[in-house]
Formats: structure tokens, C-alpha cells, sequence
């Protein structure tokens, strides 16, 4: 019986050693300057504020993701972008699903407040995020995205809210 014990001890123990790792490099994350590909960061605090005019957002169809922090909360992550006719796009699939919405709070948060900065090749840009849900666009967007990205998004993914799509938008 005391063997018995004492191998579950040490099995709990070595199973601790992974968990607080991982816990670790969560917590210590959230302040660091963004994110990086596991874990969401701290606010995007480094690289130049762009101003000037609108860029040519072009550009970012040859980078593979960008960091994004929304203002409220300050926390960052890396997420997949799309340009089309000029205008930025982020989105969140995986929405129409319970543990979609539980995994991926940010399309809420910038549903109800959609600040955010962007930090694309070290520079960072104040932008709008826009939630859109319908209109002719969707379906040009949502091929733009399956062309960049192994993604089968579609305008009616979009239109039925598995897909939650937001334009960056300039801040005014």
C-alpha cells in the first residue's frame, strides 16, 4: 500500500513540473511586449507609431501574422491578417462554437470596444476595428483569406457568425 502512495506522489510531482512551466510562461508573458506564437502578451509597447498617410496595406499579404493588442484589454497576440482593395482585415473563426467563444475573447472585447494597435514588421498603427457582418465584399474578402491562409472561410461562415471578420479601420 505505501508503494502504492508514494508512486502516486511522484507521479503527481512529474506532472507538476510541465503545469507550473507552462503557468509560468503564461504569467510571465502578459508583461512582456507582445505576444509571441503560444501565449498572448503584454501591451505592444516597442517599434515606431506610424503617421502619415493611409499605407498601401498590400504589403501584408506577404507576412505570414501580425501583432495585435486591443486597448481594452492591454493584451496582444498574433493573429492572421488580409488585405483587400487597400483596407486591413483581421477575423476569429471557430465563433458559432461554445468552446470557440471561450478559446477567443478578443472578437468580443473589440466588438464592444475596438481600439487596438498594430504591430507589423516592427511598426505599430492605431486602428478602428470594425465588425463586419454582411455586404458584396464578403465574398472577394473571404477569398483573399483562403488564398493567403489554409482557411475554408466563407461569406456565408461570415454572414452566420462562425466567422467573425473586422476591418482595421483608420483611427479618425
Amino acid at each position: 500500500m505505501n508503494k502504492v502512495k508514494n508512486t502516486v506522489i511522484i507521479f503527481f510531482c512529474l506532472l507538476l513540473i510541465p503545469i507550473t512551466a507552462v503557468s509560468t510562461a503564461a504569467v510571465k508573458q502578459r508583461f512582456a511586449d507582445g505576444p509571441n506564437r503560444v501565449f498572448s502578451g503584454g501591451p505592444l509597447e516597442s517599434g515606431e507609431l506610424y503617421s502619415g498617410p493611409e499605407p498601401d496595406w498590400g504589403f501584408v499579404n506577404d507576412i505570414p501574422t501580425i501583432e495585435m493588442q486591443l486597448l481594452d484589454p492591454p493584451t496582444s497576440r498574433v493573429i492572421w491578417t488580409v488585405e483587400h482593395d487597400n483596407r486591413l482585415y483581421v477575423w476569429s473563426g471557430y465563433m458559432g462554437t461554445t468552446v470557440g467563444r471561450m478559446w477567443k475573447q478578443w472578437p468580443v472585447q473589440a466588438e464592444r470596444d475596438g481600439r487596438a494597435l498594430l504591430r507589423i514588421n516592427g511598426v505599430r498603427y492605431e486602428r478602428q476595428l470594425q465588425r463586419i457582418q454582411s455586404g458584396a465584399e464578403l465574398e472577394d474578402i473571404a477569398s483573399a483569406i483562403t488564398n493567403k491562409y489554409p482557411s475554408s472561410t466563407t461569406s456565408a461562415a461570415i454572414e452566420r457568425g462562425d466567422v467573425w471578420l473586422f476591418e482595421a479601420r483608420p483611427v479618425n
